[in-house]
């Protein structure tokens, strides 16, 4: 498999970066993941904005960022890739370490990888994931896509460990999301979703599927779930570049309405799929 690197298309074997890199000491950095569908990068766009967003927020300068599409279709063609998953990191670059923004500014390192990836097992969406929830230890630019994912992986590693598919944030006694996704619900017919803000990654997916309701004649708001009222939940359901639209069975051992995919979440999830044909 072919990589970009700093300007350079290597095997991914031979590719390297310093060890004073800024993302391997720091954390200094952004990243995305783009999923490929039939060899078309689905919502790029989007993506790179919110990467322009991320970097302005970090203040790493980089004027590249419009070409990153053009950078991972040469990727998937080179490697032969029609269904797959684009993996983007751009960094603050290589510097001796000090906590400060280095001066003179370095090159930032900006590294561009694709993968194959064929989909979560189909039982998954048939039957509905479980999930426990965990306390939100994160810090309070959740909307920066940053490299900085440690309290995302021990969470993520609480689920596995518990036999689960995903650990849900808990927030003040509010169930806002996934260590790897957006999390919905529905409730009386509305499809419910936590505000747009720092505290969660607004994303890409999530945008689509309050799309896709609209369209639908869904009624969405935007506004807290409470893990105190996740009785009232009739349906529950995560989304994200790779989970799609998931919906959810159990939480914390507990069932969500009874137990398998609701109408709303089996509309949205077929409209998706349709949407990504």
């Amino acid at each position: 498999m072919l990589v970009y690197l700093n300007g350079k298309y290597v095997p991914h074997e031979d590719a390297r970066i310093s060890v004073d890199d800024r993302g391997f000491l720091f954390a200094d950095g952004v990243y995305e993941v783009v999923r490929v569908y039939r060899g078309r990068l689905f919502r790029m766009g989007d993506h790179v904005e919110r990467m322009r967003r991320g970097l302005d927020a970090l203040r790493i300068g980089f004027d590249g960022v419009d070409g990153l599409g053009t950078i991972a279709e040469r990727l998937l063609a080179e490697n032969g890739l029609d269904e797959a998953t684009v993996y983007i990191q751009v960094t603050r670059g290589a510097s001796p370490r000090a906590h400060a923004f280095p001066t003179p500014t370095p090159a930032p390192t900006v590294y561009v990888a694709t993968r194959p990836f064929g989909g979560y097992p189909p039982e998954y969406a048939e039957q509905g994931v479980t999930t426990i929830t965990v306390p939100d230890t994160r810090w309070s630019r959740c909307d920066v896509k940053s490299v900085a994912l440690l309290p995302n992986v021990l969470a993520n590693q609480q689920a596995k460990e518990a036999g689960a598919f995903e650990a849900l944030f808990v927030r003040d006694g509010v169930v806002i999301e996934g260590s790897l996704s957006n999390l919905l619900g529905v409730i009386d017919g509305t499809v419910v979703t936590y505000p747009a803000c720092n505290y969660i990654l607004p994303g890409i997916t999530r945008a689509v599927t309050l799309e896709l309701a609209r369209a639908l004649g869904i009624p969405v708001r935007e506004g807290p779930i409470r893990l105190e009222e996740l009785h009232r939940v009739e349906e529950l359901f995560l989304s994200g570049t790779t989970t799609e639209v998931m919906p959810i069975a159990r939480v914390d051992g507990r069932l969500i309405g009874d137990g398998r995919p609701g109408p709303i979440t089996r509309r949205l999830r077929e409209a998706f799929r349709e949407l990504t044909a």
